[in-house]
């Protein structure tokens, strides 16, 4: 068959194409195909009628075919590469747009769909210049504008994000993602109750198919700003959302509620639902017995942060002759005093911040990783989709989520007897590798300022005693707030220092105050400064009273480094327990109460009794550095003979199992 009669029959094919004639089409072309196999007109056009009746992979194998060709089409080229973004192939995705691209010149879809490959990739900045350029073709794309907004909420310049999601909505009123996301951006600025009034506006919006996330993100803002009436309002929903196997992100729940149960269905459905395992990369081969244990620890937190202020001296004093340490940052691009310490610390820093999921897991296998340790969980910047594609052949929850992942790739958890009692392993999914002191990781390094603060200038009163609690203000529950008021109410001349996480959350804890009948001028409130003038300002405080069911982490080290002592109630969860375990491991263990009713007499005894809260501060005061909790050296040792069982445990052959490292 010449040339001209090829030219005559794809014209004809053509014909039958435009007009859904498709057995006749298909005919041609495949007569066609067979006196010249790889004829790019004819396997396009093939591949068109095949992706229309359903067949997408046939579809896909025959543009590939096509494209092998020069004279291959802009538009074979563009929907392979759409082809290749579909299946999740974006570095294939990003070379054939960018092919099309260049043999068509600009074209919205073309356009828009490389910013998607390249935000896929992880390449931001590259996402947005394809999203912009397609903007100037096509202003009126709600999908565009929301994907403009997820890259500017990714690089953390969340106002222009609004703007974004706000033109999304104005193009489609009822785009309820858009509208999600807005939520979200606003909590991150801190705008709390902006948020609310936009997860609202969403529910009215969907009232039938309300998205299990909207009320995740609806309750976040509400706890942030300590708007306890509409905590206790939407509380049943969330639960029911829950129990209906559906996914909210846990870490919401965690301040909320006691139920260690709930928190591990709740991480189970979550997991399931937005991080379900991925079988894009093979298995990892079994790798040969190596001289040195390679450790990767993947955070968004190694700069001047406090899981940083942590795990320094760890990193610093892990064995390099047992172990390799690599460090995997995918947070800010800053080069403050700790992501330095991280640095020179580590013997590999690897900066994957503009890296997919997909492409960090690679590296990490790549490098060979042996034990892939996340420090984020599901708390914000987390990224367990990296640990989806399986990192490395094990793989450890510590430190940053205090809960279960819920996620069957993650084999073990770091913990201790008094966070997860062996009666309460039921309730995680992962192994649980027990310390055998507390389980956190301190800094004995860790600098408190010389700056003496005198109280004035921190708006203290001179004389009168001191309460104090520097958690989160989402941690502060309404129960927690009456008793706080009842202790205020019963030690005369007591104040109650607050840190003062946003203007909406003081607010309303004023008001709260005010309502339950103490004057407002007992609660003072200390605003962010330098983490070792943080430090230092604690010693003015007399007593630290613990947060439930979310207790302190490490504010509750903070504190007890700079010698404050912190009162504790205990609960079933993780979340509730870690403070516990902080003063079994200084020494302290009488500070820990069981009841609502024991944790307020003995704040009344302790403000009370001068002679006995002097007693008190002199023994944390002994302990401090005589006591395993801040025993950098002895903590790195236990963590280490836990990576070593780990490890000696997958060289056997042998499957996951809860390991207790010894004294």
């Amino acid at each position: 068959m010449n040339l001209k009669e090829n030219d005559q029959l794809l014209a004809l094919a053509e014909h039958y194409f435009q007009n859904n004639n498709y057995e006749s089409a298909t005919a041609i072309l495949k007569k066609v195909i067979e006196s010249d196999l790889n004829n790019s007109k004819a396997n396009e056009l093939l591949a068109y009628i095949e992706s229309n009746q359903g067949n997408k992979e046939v579809a896909h194998l025959l543009l590939q075919k096509a494209c092998r060709e020069e004279q291959a089409s802009a538009s074979a080229m563009y929907y392979l590469g759409d082809s290749f973004l579909e299946k999740g192939q974006f570095e294939e995705a990003k070379r054939y747009l960018s092919k099309s691209l260049n043999k068509a010149g600009d074209f919205f879809e073309g356009l828009h769909d490389l910013g998607t490959a390249c935000a896929s990739l992880g390449e931001k900045d590259s996402a947005l210049f394809w999203y912009q350029r397609a903007l100037k073709l096509k202003n009126d794309s709600y999908e565009l504008f929301y994907n403009i907004g997820k890259i500017f909420d990714e690089l953390k310049i969340h106002e222009k994000a609004i703007d974004a999601y706000d033109s999304a909505i104005r193009l489609k009123p009822d785009f309820a993602e858009a509208w999600f996301n807005k939520g979200c951006a606003l909590n991150d600025l801190k705008l709390h109750t902006e948020a609310i009034d936009t997860f609202v506006q969403l529910i009215k919006i969907q009232p039938q198919t309300v998205n299990d996330w909207d009320y995740g993100g609806m309750l976040s803002a509400i706890s942030r700003a300590c708007r306890w009436a509409d905590v206790e309002r939407h509380k049943d929903a969330l639960i029911k959302i829950i129990n209906l196997n559906k996914g909210i992100n846990p870490f919401a729940f965690l301040a909320l509620n006691d139920d260690v149960l709930l928190h591990k269905k709740a991480a189970i459905n979550f997991t399931q639902t937005k991080f379900p395992p991925k079988n894009h990369l093979n298995p990892i081969p079994k790798r040969a017995k190596s001289d040195k244990v390679r450790i990767g620890y993947f955070s968004a937190d190694l700069h001047n942060h406090a899981t940083t202020y942590l795990i320094a001296e760890m990193l610093e004093l892990h064995n390099k002759d047992q172990f390799e340490i690599y460090a995997f940052s995918y947070g800010p691009d800053v080069y403050d005093e700790m992501r330095q310490r991280c640095m020179n610390a580590v013997d590999h820093f690897h900066d994957v911040r503009n890296l997919s999921d997909h492409a960090v897991a690679q590296l990490a296998r790549n490098l060979q990783i042996d034990i892939a340790v996340d420090l984020k969980g599901f708390t914000q910047d987390g990224r367990m989709g990296i640990f989806a594609f399986r990192a490395a052949p094990i793989q450890v929850s510590y430190l940053g989520y205090p809960g279960t992942t819920g996620a069957e790739y993650i084999d073990y958890m770091v913990a201790d007897p008094i966070l997860i009692p062996e009666s309460s392993q039921s309730f995680y999914t992962e192994k649980i590798a027990y310390l055998p002191n507390s389980y956190q990781v301190n800094d004995s390094k860790r600098v408190i300022s010389n700056k003496v603060f005198s109280k004035a200038e921190l708006g203290l009163p001179e004389s009168g005693f001191i309460f104090s609690c520097f958690n989160s203000n989402y941690k502060i529950t309404s129960t927690t707030f009456d008793t706080w008021c009842d202790i205020l109410k019963k030690v005369d001349d007591s104040v109650l220092w607050l840190f003062e996480d946003n203007p909406e959350a003081k607010e309303n804890l004023i008001k709260e105050l005010s309502a339950r009948g103490v004057d407002n001028r007992r609660l003072i409130f200390a605003g962010r400064v330098e983490h070792s003038e943080h430090l230092a300002r604690q010693r003015l405080a007399d007593l630290f009273l613990d947060t439930f069911p979310y207790t302190a982490h490490t504010t509750a080290s903070d504190a007890l480094w700079a010698g404050l002592p912190i009162l504790t109630m205990v609960g079933d969860s993780f979340a509730s327990r870690v403070s516990a375990s902080l003063l079994t491991a200084i020494g302290l263990p009488d500070l820990i109460t069981y009841t609502p009713a024991e944790y307020e007499s003995l704040a009344i005894d302790l403000a009370t009794n001068p002679e006995k809260l002097y007693q008190l501060r002199a023994q944390l005061e002994d302990n401090r550095l005589s006591k395993p909790l801040f025993d950098s050296r002895l903590f790195t040792r236990h963590i280490e003979s836990a990576y070593a069982k780990m490890y000696q445990r997958y060289q056997d052959d042998l499957i996951p199992a809860h390991i207790y490292v010894k004294y």
